[in-house]
């Protein structure tokens, strides 16, 4: 009989601990943390993430079903729903977003040679937001619309192994192309986006930080072509052009030449426009590299599905985004211990297993790696819908 940690536990020792100690000195704050402290905090998050717990009233009764074991989990005395709640309001939320942040510089370091079905050597990012909606009268900080609040979501993945390397949370009323004001770009990658970011000002304010853009045209766009290349149309393509903008303040917004490329999608019977400052890609790997933009959907779709992002812990703007970055943490961290043990297992399959084994005693590996991995039509069907 394995004697070790709880499969909890085991988990948890992946997180690098000296980081997190260091990012909570970063943030020093007067809510007392001897009795309750913010490893004790994030624990307890973490549990309500990776069993789907619908209140704090809920965390505090199935932690309090272990009692006995919480020492061994790290957690010091009985989680109570109003400490809980407290620490969530007042204990920066700024110390989980760079915790976060460190786990996603560990994640990206062991993806960086994961393929994702385009032949590129350069590092490939998707950007999208997406709106969650919220109660005006619970959350009168997020506004949205007159009697409505939201908060949004606007993230930067990483496409290989789709982890989020920037995620940004604001209430409703920011606009989704601001967002690219808080970006820093790297030289060489390439930025997916759809036609809601196009502004062409930030556009070449990222074409001047020698980074690649590949976003969808809107149909209004005023351009003269230049020149013409020739293109193999039994692939989808019906063009390939170098273009000048030539609108009253698209000219000035963005002088340099770009590239169109217009493809055509048989399967939906879609004529789509697409935009780049690459010159060097063929034509049809502009297009498919528009294609994995949908793998930042399937990430919010994915995150709205298994973690709780959805119905929150707390009603402060703090507590929301303490609960955010938590779950953004927890997602990370599963993706790490899946590349450092080898598992063919989906993410999903993973966090069911663990949903229903993180107070057993079995290895880690063990346990991860006992149940086949089960196919989720769910999440295959909406593939098809590649250039929505």
């Amino acid at each position: 009989m394995y004697a070790g940690k709880l499969v909890f536990a085991q988990l948890m020792d992946h997180l690098p601990l000296r980081t997190f100690r260091r990012c909570v000195e970063r943030y020093p704050n007067r809510y007392p943390a001897l009795k309750f402290s913010h490893f004790s905090q994030f624990l307890s998050m973490a549990f309500a993430q990776l069993t789907s717990r619908e209140s704090l009233r809920d965390v505090e009764t199935c932690l309090g079903a272990h009692s006995t074991k919480l020492y061994h989990l790290g957690i010091r005395g009985r989680v109570a729903k109003s400490t809980l709640s407290d620490a969530n309001a007042v204990r920066d939320w700024r110390i989980y977003r760079d915790f976060a942040l460190s786990l996603i510089a560990q994640a990206r370091k062991l993806y960086a040679d994961e393929p994702f079905g385009v032949e590129l050597s350069n590092t490939a990012y998707a950007l999208d937001t997406t709106t969650i909606d919220l109660s005006l009268s619970l959350f009168p900080w997020a506004h949205f619309q007159r009697t409505k609040a939201a908060v949004r979501l606007h993230t930067l993945l990483d496409l290989r192994g789709n982890i989020p390397s920037f995620v940004h949370i604001s209430d409703g009323k920011l606009n989704e192309v601001n967002v690219l004001d808080e970006i820093a770009f790297e030289a060489g990658s390439f930025y997916i986006m759809d036609r809601g970011f196009l502004d062409f000002t930030r556009l070449h304010t990222l074409h001047l930080a020698q980074a690649f853009f590949v976003i969808r045209a809107k149909s209004n766009v005023r351009y003269r072509r230049l020149y013409s290349h020739p293109i193999d149309k039994a692939c989808g393509l019906r063009c390939d052009q170098t273009i000048v903008l030539t609108g009253q303040f698209s000219s000035t917004d963005y002088p340099a030449q770009l590239r169109r490329v217009k493809f055509y999608d048989a399967k939906h019977d879609k004529l789509l426009v697409f935009l780049t400052n690459n010159f060097q890609l063929p034509a049809l790997t502009v297009a498919q590299l528009y294609r994995c933009r949908w793998q930042v959907e399937l990430f919010f779709k994915w995150i709205k599905q298994h973690l709780r992002i959805k119905a929150f812990l707390g009603t402060s703007e703090n507590a929301v985004k303490t609960q955010v970055w938590i779950a953004i943490t927890v997602y990370v961290l599963v993706a790490i211990i899946k590349k450092r043990l080898q598992l063919p297992a989906s993410l999903y399959t993973l966090l069911q297993i663990l949903s229903v084994t993180l107070f057993e005693k079995v290895p880690l590996a063990q346990v991860l790696a006992a149940t086949e991995e089960t196919t989720q039509a769910s999440v295959d069907t909406n593939q098809l819908n590649l250039f929505a």
